[in-house]
């Protein structure tokens, strides 16, 4: 009996190149040469899932999709999704110690405070940037918060909403945290409360896309952790213009410990507290 074997499908050189200037322009991310191997099994994925049996034809249909949707599942395959709760605390404590301290000195009662998680991931960030405000700043309760939290992976963010998570990622956190906020499912695996859910509003957004960010303005406290690495210099550029349109005057944006925004552009101010060093908006007298 012969079996008849599925064509081997490869991704040439001039594929890679072609693919990564036609994901560059769509997303910002530069891939190189160290996630060829990354990149080229996600594509193979990709390729075999559309049913499609070449590069060349899975490129013209990605392009020409006017729906978009093959697009975005490219982008929720291909972005990285890494991280856990408490990551890089040393920024919590300097938004509870020093930052929401300066920051209400310019509200009025009844003004909002509005902090912008960007990418979130599936979530774990915002929903510690919840619990850290509910158990270690003391003005919680003469302030409404509001945190929006997005990223450019669909994917994710229907994970983040569910708030489902595993033992891995909660290790950071207290036991009594865990006890507090946290169902136990079994298997190794918590559901963060409904109360903490519903406090977090969930967006898909592309940073370096101006039409999308323009919707999102007045926070006062942005972190933006770890996303910059991806980008080249022109997109970290972009991006970093789009973050500072969305920020209030005074307000802080929070990088991973390996960016800096000196480096990227001159736009922001250095601040340097005792827990971190963050980057600020200028107040209109400061210009």
């Amino acid at each position: 009996m012969h079996i008849k074997k599925e064509p081997e499908i490869t991704i040439t050189d001039d594929d890679f190149e072609r693919f990564r200037e036609f994901f560059y322009r769509k997303t910002g991310i530069m891939f190189d040469q160290s996630k060829r191997y990354f990149v080229d099994r996600r594509l193979i994925e990709r390729i075999k899932a559309t049913g499609n049996n070449s590069f060349k034809s899975y490129f013209i249909f990605l392009r020409f999709e006017s729906s978009g949707k093959e697009l975005q599942n490219l982008i929720n395959a291909l972005t990285i999704n890494e991280t856990y709760f408490f990551r890089e605390e040393y920024q919590f404590q300097c938004m509870v110690n020093r930052k929401l301290p300066e920051i209400v000195l310019r509200k009025r009662r009844g003004d909002i405070i509005k902090i912008w998680s960007i990418p979130c991931s599936t979530g774990e960030e915002p929903y510690s940037v919840a619990i850290y405000l509910l158990e270690y700043w003391k003005d919680i309760d003469k302030w409404d918060i509001e945190i929006i939290s997005s990223d450019i992976d669909t994917n994710a963010l229907e994970n983040a909403k569910k708030g489902i998570y595993s033992e891995r990622s909660v290790q950071n956190l207290p036991k009594s945290i865990i006890q507090k906020y946290f169902r136990y499912l079994g298997n190794g695996y918590y559901q963060i409360c409904e109360e903490l859910r519903n406090s977090v509003e969930f967006t898909r957004v592309n940073i370096v896309d101006t039409n999308e960010t323009k919707r999102y303005r007045g926070f006062d406290i942005v972190f933006c952790r770890n996303l910059l690495i991806y980008f080249d210099d022109l997109s970290r550029k972009i991006a970093v213009e789009n973050l500072y349109d969305t920020m209030n005057p005074g307000g802080f944006i929070c990088l991973g410990h390996s960016e800096s925004m000196s480096r990227i552009s001159p736009i922001f101010k250095i601040r340097k507290f005792p827990e971190a060093v963050v980057y600020q908006k200028p107040l209109e007298e400061d210009k």
